[in-house]
């Protein structure tokens, strides 16, 4: 059954997406319906990690300890998923349900992103950003789920580009004006720049055949990339693009392009190192939204939002270490980068934590 992104607000932390994010994941998720005394956690044939949210009907949740807890979709305790604490032994229904199955790494790449397009600055920060009707700042970029779609941050191009880098990347870009018929990126050429549509249209040729003339590949309006292929693969260039339109574009030379897919260095530690570190007084940081922060976290945990950390970071104390965490450790690598910018001692729980100590 499919899911209207409206559903999609009932749940944390999805109900914080910006819209695009929202209608971009209804697309991508589906509810199916579970019959009375089956265990949905056992019906992830994927194997891939899922969170799992209850839409109708009633659960037995059986955790670890063996404490039996029933849930009832609607309430406040459906609002999460299921099983993302780690607490979770099994699962029963006690009556026919319905759930709904999100794939967990996608929908922390969606929240890692969208909290770093809201990353607010530092309260002594003096940089003002100008918007007209052709400009657009880097948040309004990093919600354009026409470049940054799903599929691109999980599985294309900027999957190989850390979170953190893509602030830089568009502090590094220069805009430019181009005029009709000026020839951007031509076949057969070496890579030099990556480039972002801001106003005008671009059209994409290729010649197959030397005797014949090009043939119409695609027509790129505001807000389409090109270019990236090239500076990846250091392959020629593998079709022309010719502006069909006067416009502007942003562009990214290559040296920056290629040092910006290289991930930042962070320290990372296991849980073992970070308790060790703990006891000795290093301080636990919770990354994630405040509405994740309350439904599980670890015991003496600190919450700062990604989106905040710029903000907060003056008030920690520079002689302590902070241990970053999130789910899947990803949220938490951004977040300990820029806290390592504003010169804190962070390090990163290794890969995350879903159990709760």
């Amino acid at each position: 059954m499919p899911v209207a992104q409206s559903h999609l607000e009932q749940f944390e932390p999805m109900a914080k997406l910006s819209l695009g994010r929202r209608i971009e994941l209804a697309d991508l998720v589906y509810a199916e319906k579970v019959n009375k005394d089956i265990d949905p956690l056992r019906m992830n044939i994927t194997k891939a990690a899922q969170s799992i949210y209850l839409l109708k009907g009633d659960l037995e949740l059986t955790l670890f300890n063996d404490k039996k807890i029933k849930l009832a979709a609607g309430s406040p305790a459906a609002r999460y998923p299921i099983n993302s604490n780690g607490k979770v032994k099994e699962t029963k229904a006690l009556t026919d349900v319905a759930i709904m199955r999100v794939d967990t790494d996608l929908l922390d790449i969606m929240m890692t992103w969208d909290q770093i397009s809201d990353s607010k600055p530092a309260p002594t920060s003096t940089v003002a950003v100008k918007q007209t009707d052709h400009e657009r700042t880097p948040a309004d970029w990093m919600k354009d789920t026409q470049i940054f779609s799903a599929y691109n941050l999980q599985k294309g191009i900027f999957s190989h580009l850390p979170a953190v880098n893509i602030e830089e990347m568009f502090n590094r870009m220069t805009s430019i004006e181009v005029t009709a018929g000026q020839v951007m990126i031509q076949q057969g050429g070496v890579g030099d720049y990556y480039y972002l549509i801001q106003s005008g249209t671009a059209i994409v040729s290729r010649v197959v055949d030397s005797t014949q003339p090009p043939v119409l590949l695609a027509e790129l309006k505001q807000g389409r990339a090109f270019g990236e292929d090239a500076l990846i693969s250091e392959a020629k260039r593998n079709a022309t693009v010719t502006m069909k339109t006067d416009g502007r574009l942003l562009r990214l030379n290559k040296t920056d392009f290629i040092e910006l897919l290289k991930a930042p260095l962070i320290t990372q530690v296991d849980m073992e190192e970070a308790q060790q570190k703990v006891a000795e007084g290093a301080v636990w940081i919770d990354a994630r939204l405040p509405s994740e922060f309350e439904d599980d976290h670890i015991a003496g945990a600190m919450n700062i939002p990604l989106n905040e950390v710029r903000q907060h970071a003056s008030s920690l104390d520079k002689s302590k270490t902070y241990i970053v965490y999130c789910q899947t450790g990803r949220r938490s690598s951004a977040a300990a980068f820029v806290l390592t910018q504003c010169g804190i001692n962070a390090m990163v729980l290794k890969g995350g934590t879903r159990i709760i100590v």
